[in-house]
């Protein structure tokens, strides 16, 4: 059972988790509010009485949303200084206590659900992969597969450019380009082709409805000034070409997926980010299960291929890593990375 403890704990670990990934004031704005909840408000007994695994759930993330949102509306003065990074650690607690007990119900709503990826620069992950998977010698055309897409971002890689250690993949003319600081040598140089990108989420969000884009831009961690400029040049996107998104169930989708025929001379992948962790356990189960069957039946021409980029909260990287089949049925780890794409550091040789 989850006590007041352990919600504590997740808190702290999300602390050394931003500062760690550069984001101190999203640490100090996760600080004061673990400094400030209490049994005396509605929001600090649902927080503190925490039914769930409060650092899988991502339940310091819930909270630091629902505070970043009333700060992006203009509806939380208290907290400018914070945001602007000048604010010292009581008076942000003080900011922060005090909205707690003001508007405490406003901030309910962002403890019902985990916080949605909205960062591009992962993308960069899922390509160096694409790139290795290549150079083994898989049909490096590529159908890709997205769990937990949440608004899709990631489902328009092939619509971004990218500078790897020195590797160029993407169109030049792109909305988007990336260069993250590479570490190690650069990733294979081999020519990749997407054939098309499908995602499905659990609460799948409509980049081009201004009000859900509202609610993702809260999610972005606000030192992070390009990562906003990243998420418009994302809405511009996904206004130009409509996305292959569903509203599925982890597992179903999966299952759904390898039981489609697969056209030869393609590689068939299973991608993910930052989402494990929030998949259910029977979910999570059903999807291992159906990707060692299907990997067990893939042949050289029809391969099938597994790429997560998900965190490690032990020394706060995020770990890129690979399965794929008939050759190599066990993880292989590529690169560890920052958690919004800044830097890669290749592992793979």
């Amino acid at each position: 059972m989850t006590s007041p403890d352990d919600v504590r704990a997740a808190f702290a670990n999300q602390v050394a988790y931003c500062e760690a990934n550069g984001a101190p004031i999203t640490g100090a704005i996760v600080a004061g509010i673990a400094a400030a909840i209490d049994d005396d408000s509605v929001f600090g007994q649902r927080v503190l009485g925490w039914q769930g695994a409060p650092l899988a759930d991502a339940l310091p993330l819930r909270c630091a949303a629902g505070f970043h949102a009333l700060h992006l509306a203009g509806k939380a003065p208290e907290l400018d200084q914070a945001y602007a990074g000048v604010a010292r650690d009581l008076a942000v607690r003080k900011a922060i206590a005090t909205i707690i007990a003001e508007r405490g119900y406003a901030l309910l709503p962002w403890l019902d659900s985990p916080p949605q990826t909205n960062e591009a620069g992962r993308s960069a992950g899922f390509i160096a992969a694409l790139l290795w998977l290549a150079e083994q010698g898989l049909p490096a055309r590529f159908a890709l597969h997205e769990i937990g897409s949440s608004a899709g971002i990631n489902l328009m890689l092939d619509r971004y450019r990218y500078d790897l250690g020195g590797v160029i993949v993407g169109p030049a003319d792109a909305a988007m380009q990336f260069a993250p600081d590479w570490r190690g040598s650069p990733p294979p140089d081999q020519h990749i082709a997407i054939l098309g990108a499908k995602g499905c989420d659990a609460a799948p969000v409509d980049l081009t409805d201004p009000a859900q884009a509202d609610r993702l831009r809260a999610y972005i961690w606000p030192e992070h000034k390009e990562r906003f400029a990243r998420f418009e040049a994302a809405i511009v996107e996904a206004q130009r070409a409509a996305l292959d998104l569903v509203r599925a169930d982890a597992a179903d989708f999966v299952e759904a997926m390898l039981a489609a025929p697969q056209q030869a001379g393609t590689t068939r992948v299973l991608m993910h980010s930052i989402v494990w962790q929030y998949v259910p356990e029977a979910s999570r189960e059903r999807v291992k299960v159906a990707m060692a069957a299907a990997g067990a039946r893939a042949t050289p021409d029809a391969p099938l291929a597994w790429i997560m980029l998900e965190a490690n909260r032990t020394n706060f990287r995020h770990e890129l890593r690979v399965q794929h089949w008939p050759a190599v049925p066990d993880w292989t780890q590529l690169a560890t990375a920052h958690a919004h794409g800044a830097w890669i550091e290749w592992d793979a040789g």
